[in-house]
């Protein structure tokens, strides 16, 4: 049973949603986001997204935009990144880690070698944020081979067809965004997706996880009213770190554990 899975049954006996929180690797350097990492696990994130430092971040808005440039002006690397999900796995052997990232990183080494690098470290999933659905194929399948889930995303004007393929090809969980556009803690949410969310279901995807602008607490309880198994909030936690990134690791613990708390059934 994969990690993923193993959250998702754990959390539907309990009837709570996943909370799942997002952070650039070596935002502000390498050894605050091992800090950093860990508070994400201590506030409660039932699953970890990432990213790695990447010039061109197409799907991310200004917020984590500026976290890839303050870690490739640290000069952190892939590699770099590795070492820390390497340690991270080893401190927290349970926590469903999944990578963010863009092509041109996959492709760097082959798609084959950084599937198996990221299998290697602990990584369980990897989303190719710049990938549309019809090249997703190959991704998807180097991604199989390694042991690692391919992450894929729908949105809700995605056609059926569409929304059939990525049930096919995806694994972890399903990518459902809150809105158009790039990533970024805002006030316009939408999880009004019921056609969406019917379809995926109906074609048995792996859980909807909604993302993109997912900032409080009633956008948590929202989105599980709306018939998603989880959320993924980054780009508050993000602008948490740049506001005191030496001592960020408690705001970003408190930030989590409010989030987290909005998942239990009691609020839900």
């Amino acid at each position: 049973m994969s990690r993923y899975q193993a959250m998702f049954e754990r959390l539907s006996e309990r009837r709570e949603g996943a909370f799942g929180a997002f952070l650039m690797l070596g935002d502000p350097d390498l050894a605050s986001s091992a800090a950093i990492l860990d508070s994400l696990v201590e506030g409660g994130a039932d699953m970890i997204e990432v990213g790695i430092p990447f010039s061109d971040p197409v799907a991310d808005g200004p917020v984590i935009q500026a976290a890839a440039d303050r870690a490739l002006a640290q000069g952190v690397t892939p590699p770099d990144c590795f070492e820390l999900l390497k340690s991270f796995r080893a401190r927290h052997p349970d926590v469903p880690v999944g990578i963010l990232t863009y092509a041109n990183l996959v492709l760097a080494p082959g798609r084959s070698a950084f599937y198996r690098a990221a299998a290697e470290v602990g990584v369980d999933s990897v989303l190719v944020a710049d990938v549309p659905l019809f090249e997703a194929g190959p991704f998807a399948a180097a991604a199989k081979d390694a042991g690692v889930e391919p992450v894929l995303i729908a949105a809700s004007n995605t056609p059926d067809e569409t929304l059939q393929r990525v049930a096919k090809l995806g694994g972890g969980y399903t990518y459902c965004v809150a809105r158009a556009g790039v990533t970024g803690a805002g006030e316009t949410v939408n999880f009004d997706h019921s056609e969406m969310l019917a379809t995926l279901k109906e074609h048995d995807a792996p859980p909807p996880v909604f993302g993109f602008g997912i900032s409080r607490p009633d956008h948590v309880r929202s989105a599980l009213e709306a018939g998603a198994a989880g959320v993924i909030s980054g780009s508050t936690i993000v602008s948490l770190i740049a506001a005191d990134p030496r001592n960020a690791a408690p705001a970003v613990r408190d930030f989590v554990a409010s989030m987290k708390a909005a998942t239990a059934p009691a609020m839900a």
